[in-house]
């Protein structure tokens, strides 16, 4: 009994020993402990911990942190959202001539470029505008960002990674000059009158590389209209150079791209441009979506697009609080989605601007590892196709090519200086997967961290042993597998939907369905590797709850810890665990979710592997 509650003392702390392989790995690694936190265990909640180190320690966690507000908006808004922008006239369309204004409203679609100009404009045209006699008026209030063009974090004011949100945002914000010294060509990519080209490049006959292999670049934004000086030598036999800088105002470079598109297609404006809201008299003309949600987190997770990442933090704030958006509603509206949802834990947490780009966001690696269980038993392979896939995609995709761990990580990374992040999930070479946070901060270098990091990552691949835990330093004995069987945390009583005498059933909205024959097939009320969390309480859940569990033909269990949970299952299979799950959330509660039994199944129904 000591050793019981030995264990779960240990268990309650996370004050778990580190495998051999692990402590190997970080001592080979010449980078203190104290700089270093660590979280693995089994994928879902309620999990076995692998290895557990400083992992209520907060961190700073750079760009891992951007997994907050992919999640949430994935949450709040589903895959299948797109990002509008909605487009409105006022005045009358008489033949062909539109006698007023064009009004377009941004409500921050991050991924509004120039490939969409084409769509919007055949929408325009296709509503018989032919002339615009008017102004095409921009409406950015539904974001309250101010004015700023870049975020100023470090020294490169003016690279894409410091750009800064708009409502009306185009292009990522980016300007792209075009240099080919081969051809003695400079020009915009795409046309823009908010900003001029200077051009004092000296074409030399020198091999194309070192100091003569790119322009020189000075940005003078003290002027009405920012000027971009290209200078330097540069040789004349290079290749095409495209120089892309955060330079003007996003909504200014749409308005010129747009009067640009819309002349080519025939259609002319004769106004300028205005920034105003929408006017009450003005009449919706058609809205134009984004790509799915899906896309745009994936984009946010794999390329670490701070820009998207802000979007996102703002755009959640204007739906829960109501626009305009700011980055405090934002941050409030990313914590109360992910709390709502049970995906956060306690600790502290300051979710900043959501990008990572910061030195005052703060999270622990435990706080992350929880984000991540409830994200893969909501949406499993879904959600963690959005990061990036080692050896395959993003920021991890050179990174593990030709390892061990090519196609067995899905991570999300961060990077900072003094700051080497990652976190997300590995699958062993035996098919189990794990959750797995390794956040480092430390002076030794970013390189002995990522070099850990990937160490770490290749042995869990490798990794079948079954780890041992300590409190205070003493090696607790692992748990015998009939004590397992007995006092494990799945262990509690069942309830299984027979004649239900002992709570009987009373009226409910739910309606009755019977467990299918290829569901009881599946279904077991004693072993199975997958259960559905239907809900959680303070005090023990009423009779009409459970009944109408009972009523859809569901085996459930009830455990008590410091909550009443109430599990629906078990399942030996995530298919059929999921086709519950399914009549779970539409019936019972839907925020339900899944949790993955993989110990108990081990120890009771081996036969199932």
């Amino acid at each position: 009994m000591t050793k019981l509650i030995l264990w779960y003392f240990a268990l309650s702390l996370y004050l778990y020993a580190l495998p051999a392989g692990i402590e190997s790995q970080i001592k080979k690694s010449g980078i203190s402990k104290k700089d270093i936190s660590i979280f693995i265990k089994e994928v879902d909640v309620g999990g076995r911990v692998i290895a557990s180190l400083n992992a209520d320690k907060t961190r700073t966690p750079a760009s891992v942190i951007k997994v907050l507000a992919t999640y949430a908006a994935v949450l709040k808004l589903g895959f299948d959202y797109r990002w509008p922008t909605q487009f409105y006239t006022t005045g009358a369309l008489q033949n062909g001539v539109l006698r007023g204004d064009l009004y377009v409203k941004g409500f921050g679609d991050p991924t509004l470029a120039a490939k969409d100009l084409e769509s919007i404009v055949a929408n325009i045209k296709a509503k018989g505008i032919q002339k615009i006699t008017g102004n095409i008026v921009i409406d950015r209030s539904y974001f309250d960002v101010g004015s700023k063009d870049n975020s100023g974090f470090d020294q490169h004011t003016f690279s894409p990674y410091n750009a800064m949100p708009d409502a009306m945002m185009f292009n990522e914000r980016v300007s792209t000059i075009c240099v080919t010294p081969n051809k003695n060509d400079v020009r915009k990519k795409y046309v823009d009158g908010s900003y001029k080209i200077r051009n004092n490049l000296q074409r030399v006959n020198k091999p194309c590389r070192g100091r003569y292999s790119w322009p020189r670049v000075k940005i003078d934004k003290s002027k009405v209209v920012p000027e971009v000086l290209l200078q330097g030598k540069i040789s004349k036999r290079c290749g095409k150079r495209n120089i892309c800088k955060v330079i003007t105002k996003p909504y200014k470079s749409f308005y010129y791209a747009l009067k640009d598109a819309l002349k080519r297609s025939g259609v002319e404006v004769a106004g300028t441009m205005r920034l105003s809201k929408i006017s009450p008299n003005a009449n919706i003309l058609f809205t134009h979506y984004s790509k799915s949600l899906e896309k745009i987190v994936s984009k946010t997770a794999k390329k670490s697009n701070n820009l998207y990442a802000r979007h996102l933090l703002l755009f959640l704030g204007a739906k829960v609080y109501g626009a305009p958006a700011t980055a405090n509603k934002g941050r409030k509206a990313v914590e109360y989605i992910l709390r709502s949802k049970g995906a956060l834990s306690r600790g502290t947490l300051k979710i900043d601007n959501g990008s990572g780009l910061s030195r005052s966001a703060k999270m622990s690696a435990k706080i992350l590892a929880d984000m991540y269980d409830n994200a893969y038993g909501r949406y499993g392979q879904r959600w963690m196709n959005t990061l990036s896939i080692a050896g395959v995609d993003g920021t991890i995709k050179k990174r593990f090519r030709g390892t061990a761990v090519k196609k067995r990580a899905w991570m999300k990374t961060g990077t900072l200086k003094r700051v080497k992040n990652i976190g997300g999930y590995v699958k062993s070479r035996s098919g189990k997967l794990y959750t797995v946070v390794i956040l480092v901060n430390t002076n030794q270098g970013r390189w002995k961290a990522a070099k850990l990091q990937n160490d770490i990552i290749t042995w869990l691949v490798k990794y079948k042993g079954r780890g041992a835990m300590r409190v205070d330093n003493k090696v607790v004995k692992k748990v015998t597998k009939k004590e397992s069987t007995q006092k494990s945390l799945w262990a509690m009583k069942t309830k299984t939907p027979q004649k239900q005498k002992k709570y009987p059933a009373k009226k409910t909205n739910v309606k009755k369905t019977k467990i299918s024959q290829k569901q009881k097939s599946h279904a077991s009320t004693s072993s199975g590797k997958y259960f559905i969390q239907a809900g959680s309480f303070s005090h023990a859940p009423n009779t009409k709850y459970l009944s109408s569990i009972e009523s859809l033909g569901l085996p459930y269990k009830v455990r008590h810890e410091t909550q009443y949970k109430v599990l629906v299952g078990a399942y030996r299979s995530e298919k059929s665990a999921r086709i519950a799950l399914e009549k779970v959330r539409k019936h019972i509660n839907a925020g339900a979710f899944l949790v993955n039994n993989t110990r108990k199944m081990k120890s009771e129904d081996p036969a199932l592997y």
